[in-house]
């Protein structure tokens, strides 16, 4: 069934096509969400995404890819994250440390550079950790990305090429040989 048929139906009062729309996509808002804002708190800004959606869904425009809607949606979501991020700081020491301390030895290399890649993301700019995030870790085509983050699809490309610079360039200061 289609995104299209399952909003209709969900307009149309059937709950169920709401969960079937939740369960297609919550894998991908969930990954995105994660790689944009990190792990803490990431149920809630799954939920806070699918209860903007299911109190947005009246308002979907259907010409718009539902996709693309709810990927705007995880966006604004990200946003209004990291701006409450910039308001609390947080003791990321010690969450780092209670992180190190729970991994077994054959969890070691595995978690190296999946921390590598993570703090890789990390120092990049906002805007350009969405656009690798969408493109490279979530398949997100170009012209999709572009009507998610309301740029041109121009701006996207040149974001892309300079995170993508910018990650090999800390990989190898890491040591990563690419």
């Amino acid at each position: 069934m289609s995104d299209r048929e399952l909003v209709s139906r969900c307009l149309q009062g059937d709950q169920h096509s709401y969960v079937l729309l939740y369960r297609r996509y919550q894998l991908r808002v969930r990954s995105t969400l994660y790689q944009l804002c990190g792990a803490d708190g990431l149920d809630d800004l799954v939920q806070e995404v699918f209860l903007r959606v299911w109190k947005g869904l009246p308002r979907w425009r259907q010409q718009a890819q539902f996709s693309t809607w709810l990927y705007r949606i995880t966006w604004n979501v990200a946003v209004d994250r990291r701006r409450e991020f910039t308001k609390y700081s947080r003791n990321t020491e010690a969450i780092a440390q209670t992180f190190v301390e729970s991994a077994t030895p054959m969890d070691w290399m595995q978690m190296h550079y999946q921390d590598l890649v993570q703090r890789g993301l990390e120092s990049l700019s906002f805007d350009q950790r969405a656009v690798i995030v969408l493109h490279d870790l979530e398949d997100v085509p170009q012209k999709e990305i572009a009507a998610i983050l309301n740029i041109p699809v121009g701006t996207v490309k040149s974001r892309l090429f300079h995170a993508r610079a910018a990650m090999r360039k800390y990989l190898e200061q890491q040591g990563v040989q690419l």
